[in-house]
């Protein structure tokens, strides 16, 4: 057995086994017994992102959720809903006060009852320090429930904290600790007002909807900016619409995990239940992570910046605020990328090549997948593909196709070509015509082997060679004609043949490359190249994912950063 020194601040040391691990006792009655009602609750649950959601909601199991998955709830705002909180714990607590109601008469033996289930449930979904101060959370929002004395609550919201930091002290430091404290807070505090005012102009339901998640996201903002350098203006929406489904999925989910072990079908039906719930907050997650995000300063810079805002906000007239928050939704929604209207894209995959030739009807030719499955997935549920009538892997080299599984995740597939086509043959879908002018019957490298393709619309034209470098570029420059937008070859390189640029004289080039590579992608001899050229040069490494809509000599360019250009040419 090896120690060595751990770069986690609260643990120690890690200890590596060299040899087989050897269990000297058995687990107790106890342990298995909430095992089997883990594991029971995993199997009746299934597969996909549905499926994955139950157990975390419900027991804080999140080994079935993809970090795909994952990243969608937290750029949506709703990555409490991953695991267990504060949030489900009150739920459960809640409906545990309200079954005790038919067996107890007295509030006080009611909440007893209660803190003795909270206290097994904890057992359930493992003590580990998350899910202790989100206990301790609940325990606050129950005792405001039970008394209806929300305002005069702090008291035991500081009791909470001292007793979370008391047990353990790394909490202090830990961001999620100060989320919890000031996301119960903002519950506790804010959201009465919220629902108060809102109650004005709005039905009283809907504004008991709307405030709690506004609550939270204005007592948080400030931690979440300092932390991630970015808040989603669509998270309220995305929490207005989640929340109908959560109380749903956490108690029945909860009666379908304590009834496994012994009624798995029973389980299985009530899990069947609540998943089309669980699917409906999963596809918002999907949704509302395609938007964009107000990008602020990380750090002190940030915290400072949002602790400003929300103090001009509570200081300027509710109109101007109302107004305020319409806009920036507004904004966030029509700057969304990449909008309705696109013809090409090309994936923000890192190191990689990824790219989307639009067909409509949520269908597109894709070329190459890019090194990493859960990139190209997230990029073409953004783009809303769901069928790929052609798939293109120019050549082997992973950073190409590498994230296939994840292209044709959930996606029907037409003809693949890989290794299997060669010049000259050609493919045809509506309007859109494809021809390959790349590779011939000869032997070269993988590199010179990328098949490389030219496509033709009534609206533009465009050409992508895979990682074709000045051998091959060479042998077909001559037959070339220009293009609209040249999908760079090689990521850019060095390894260019000039005649083969000029030949192509794009309006566009989108150069796919991993920010901050190891290979010097792209050249500044390519650079200079594409200038002499006249095309404007769109890398993803600086512009993030890139869309282009094209219609008639008008190449409209989008960018998942921000930026937005027309080009128009004769």
């Amino acid at each position: 057995m090896r120690i060595l020194r751990s770069k986690e601040p609260r643990v120690a040391a890690l200890l590596i086994a060299n040899q087989k691990v050897e269990v000297k006792s058995k687990p107790s009655r106890w342990a298995k017994s909430l095992g089997k009602v883990r594991l029971g609750l995993r199997a009746a649950s299934g597969t996909g992102d549905a499926g994955s959601l139950i157990p975390g909601m419900v027991l804080g199991d999140t080994s079935l959720q993809s970090e795909n998955f994952r990243s969608d709830m937290r750029r949506s705002g709703l990555t409490h809903l991953v695991a267990v909180s504060g949030a489900n714990f009150a739920i459960v607590s809640a409906f545990i006060l309200w079954c005790a109601q038919f067996l107890f008469k007295t509030m006080r033996i009611r909440i007893l009852a209660t803190a003795i289930a909270l206290v097994a449930f904890i057992a359930l979904v493992r003590p580990s320090p998350s899910v202790l101060r989100a206990a301790a959370m609940a325990a606050v929002l129950l005792i405001a429930y039970a008394t209806k004395r929300g305002a005069d609550s702090l008291p035991a919201l500081g009791f909470a904290i001292a007793a979370v930091v008391i047990g353990d002290p790394w909490q202090g430091r830990d961001p999620g600790f100060a989320l919890s404290v000031l996301a119960t807070a903002g519950l506790l505090l804010f959201a009465p007002r919220v629902i108060t005012y809102l109650e004005r102009y709005l039905p009283k339901i809907i504004a008991q909807a709307i405030a709690p998640p506004i609550a939270a996201i204005v007592f948080c903002a400030p931690i979440i900016v300092a932390i991630a350098g970015y808040l989603s203006p669509m998270s309220i929406l995305a929490n207005l619409f989640a929340a109908p489904a959560v109380a749903p999925i956490t108690i029945v989910g909860f009666i379908a995990a304590l009834l496994s072990p012994f009624a798995p079908s029973l389980s299985a039906l009530l899990v069947t239940l609540v998943k089309p719930l669980a699917w409906w907050i999963a596809n918002v997650a999907d949704w509302t992570a395609g938007f964009r995000v107000l990008t602020i300063s990380k750090g002190l810079l940030g915290f400072v910046a949002v602790i400003v805002t929300i103090a001009l906000i509570v200081l300027l007239p509710r109109k101007i605020v109302i107004a305020t928050v319409l806009i920036a939704l507004s904004l966030s929604y029509l700057q969304r990328f990449p909008g309705g209207d696109w013809q090409v894209a090309n994936c923000d995959i890192g190191q990689g090549d990824g790219a989307a030739i639009n067909l409509g009807s949520h269908r597109a030719i894709v070329i190459d997948t890019g090194p990493d499955p859960e990139l190209i997935d997230r990029c073409l549920k953004q783009l809303s593909i769901r069928e790929i009538p052609l798939l293109i892997l120019t050549h082997g080299h992973a950073d190409h196709i590498a994230g296939l599984s994840g292209a044709i995740r959930n996606r029907k597939v037409g003809a693949t070509w890989f290794g299997n086509v060669k010049r000259g043959a050609r493919a045809q879908f509506g309007n859109t015509k494809i021809k390959v002018l790349w590779p011939d019957n000869g032997e070269y490298d993988p590199n010179n082997s990328s098949i490389a393709v030219r496509i033709d619309t009534p609206d533009f034209s465009l050409f992508a060679g895979g990682d074709m470098e000045p051998q091959t570029q060479a042998v077909i420059a001559s037959e070339l004609t220009n293009v609209d937008i040249y999908k760079v070859c090689h990521h850019g390189s060095a390894y260019q043949d000039e005649s083969f640029t000029r030949a192509l004289d794009p309006q566009v080039a989108v150069i796919s490359v991993g920010a901050g590579n190891s290979y010097g992608h792209p050249a500044a001899k390519t650079l200079t190249l594409l200038a002499q050229v006249g095309a404007k040069v769109l890398r993803t490494d600086v512009d993030g994912a890139i869309a282009i809509a094209a219609r008639r000599h008008r190449l409209k360019i989008k960018t998942s950063k921000g930026s937005f250009n027309f080009i128009r040419w004769e």
